[in-house]
């Protein structure tokens, strides 16, 4: 059984409540934290080299996390939730990226399927997926690059035309996180072909059902606990309550949710950043050279001082960003959002990889060894410069805005 609110810390009363800016109450947040991070410490770090190394997902892993509720960060306590607000979950996945973004980034897209199936599903689908989704009996994720389009979203395949009582869809997806083990699936699909982004809706997929057939996870350069892969759709049929968003609204719905997930990249890059540097300060200190410790040597101080100078403008972006997201729940306009989200996602995961090799090269080959987080983390940032919008499509974005901001 996944945690509910009253098991969210050790503590006998968690405090929550179900108003999902204000999220859980200050002191009961903090002890969860805590326990947090010993879930980090005892089960992730001791096995994420094993998993990466046998590259593949961590279900078990994800299972165990579900005992504290981490399947479950934002749906409502009324649910069996823990009811934390957007910027509660991104402390708790920058706790969790501080040694491994992959596991971090997988976990997040289950928790944000359950979270929308809680808030935007019908009573059919709580009640088929909800409690398997929070307990890691089943896991999620968001479908919406295909094999032909990816930052170009409106340029989608996938097909969906009504049938009696509901949808066939068919078409391919991939790149998609957790896709090695998902079955309860958010599937955007177009309706008109031609129509782009106007043509576009959103249905829940589940992946036990005909027509549904998975595709073998991708071997990648490292990442694997991120579970990318993609899957088929030949004549899947979907019930009429299935349709989620109908076409129009979710092409605009999708545009306005990666804002969120823009940001909490940004915080697991910021996680990622601290970590490395940590470690390369405490190998410095510890490691002589020349008659004193490495890291009084000017030339490489100076270089980790410039890692912590960009540390501080990125938490700084991120910051900002999650503040805009926030707004942007309380109000229902993402607007306000787009350019925060943008800035940071782009500045956070530039400096991340840059940073990190300058961390693992203070301490010189030491820095590769697995005992160490630097190599894990280089491959989390250059994750992180894909997921939720490319570096490119960042930068486009901002590019858009600056006539409107200057001309």
């Amino acid at each position: 059984m996944t945690a509910s609110a009253a098991d969210a810390a050790d503590s006998d009363s968690p405090g929550t409540v179900d108003d999902p800016i204000a999220g859980m109450e200050a002191a009961a947040f903090e002890a969860f934290v805590s326990k947090v991070a010993r879930f980090r410490d005892t089960v992730v770090a001791p096995n994420v080299n094993r998993w990466e190394s046998e590259k593949r997902m961590a279900p078990e892993a994800l299972r165990e996390a579900s005992e504290i509720g981490l399947l479950a960060m934002e749906v409502p306590t009324a649910l069996g939730g823990l009811g934390m607000s957007f910027a509660q979950k991104c402390r708790i996945t920058e706790v969790l990226s501080a040694v491994s973004m992959p596991f971090a980034f997988s976990l997040v897209n289950t928790g944000n399927v359950a979270a929308r199936v809680a808030q935007r599903g019908t009573d059919r689908h709580r009640e088929l997926f909800l409690a398997d989704l929070m307990a890691g009996r089943r896991f999620g994720s968001t479908a919406l690059t295909e094999p032909g389009a990816g930052s170009d979203f409106a340029n989608i395949a996938t097909t969906a035309t009504p049938v009696d009582g509901g949808w066939r869809l068919d078409g391919a997806k991939a790149w998609i996180t957790n896709a090695a083990h998902s079955d309860v699936i958010f599937c955007y699909a177009q309706t008109e072909p031609g129509s782009r982004g106007r043509g576009i809706a959103l249905f829940l997929i589940d992946g036990t059902r005909p027509g549904f057939e998975r595709l073998p996870p991708y071997e990648l350069a490292g990442g694997h606990l991120i579970g990318t892969g993609g899957f088929r759709l030949d004549g899947y049929v979907a019930e009429a309550d299935d349709l989620l968003s109908p076409p129009g609204e979710a092409f605009i719905a999708a545009l306005s949710s990666v804002n969120g997930a823009r940001t909490y990249v940004a915080a697991m890059c910021c996680a990622m950043v601290e970590a490395t540097l940590a470690s390369a300060v405490r190998y410095g200190a510890a490691r002589e050279a020349f008659g004193k410790p490495v890291i009084a040597h000017q030339g490489l101080a100076w270089k980790l001082a410039g890692v912590q100078n960009r540390l501080e403008a990125a938490r700084l972006l991120t910051d900002r960003a999650i503040d805009a997201v926030t707004e942007s729940l309380r109000t229902g306009d993402a607007t306000g959002a787009i350019l925060p989200a943008a800035h940071a996602k782009k500045f956070t995961t530039e400096t991340a990889e840059a940073d990190i090799a300058t961390c693992i090269q203070a301490m010189g080959a030491e820095g590769l060894r697995s005992d160490h987080p630097g190599g894990h983390h280089l491959v989390g940032a250059r994750i992180a410069n894909y997921v939720d919008g490319s570096t490119e499509i960042q930068t486009d974005r901002i590019a858009r805005s600056l006539q409107q901001l200057y001309a």
